[in-house]
């Protein structure tokens, strides 16, 4: 009865190191993409904040007085892109997102009284632009375009 336990316990040893080597990759996978994920929506939550920000101040600016006409000058289509991109109408200051500039910024008159902002953000993952997937799989792109609409009407 003795030799029985003996023979079971040396039979066991060495199964919790080969369990760790086959997980330990599928965790370290898991926890790499939950980072991507996370830092993607945080990325978007900025750029829509951002967005949203630019189209409150344009749709208070760009109404010609109480008539109604919307007109959209170079002046307040620049400060609403710097307001995007910068967080400020002046330009200064480093952008919100890394990589954001004003040429990523569309500002227009949508009709019917109403302006629109769109802001286009080239994101690429905080590991690089692949996530491997360490032999378990093709490798994941990580390159996208993250975009934000804002319509407002102007006051």
């Amino acid at each position: 009865m003795m030799t029985l336990n003996l023979n079971t316990v040396s039979r066991q040893r060495g199964v919790a190191l080969v369990e760790t080597v086959i997980m330990t990759p599928l965790l370290l996978f898991l926890i790499l993409l939950t980072a991507e994920v996370t830092h993607a929506f945080v990325d978007h939550n900025t750029l829509s904040k951002s967005a949203r920000n630019g189209a409150r101040y344009l749709a208070s600016n760009a109404a010609l007085g109480t008539t109604g006409i919307i007109v959209l000058t170079a002046q307040k289509v620049s400060d609403t892109r710097n307001l995007v991109v910068f967080g400020n109408a002046a330009g200064t200051g480093s952008p919100i997102l890394p990589g954001l500039t004003t040429g990523n910024v569309q500002v227009t008159d949508i009709g019917n009284k109403r302006v629109q902002v769109t802001a286009t953000y080239p994101y690429s993952g905080i590991l690089g632009d692949v996530l491997p997937t360490l032999g378990i799989g093709a490798d994941i792109n990580l390159v996208m375009n993250l975009q934000a609409t804002v319509s407002m009407r102007a006051l």
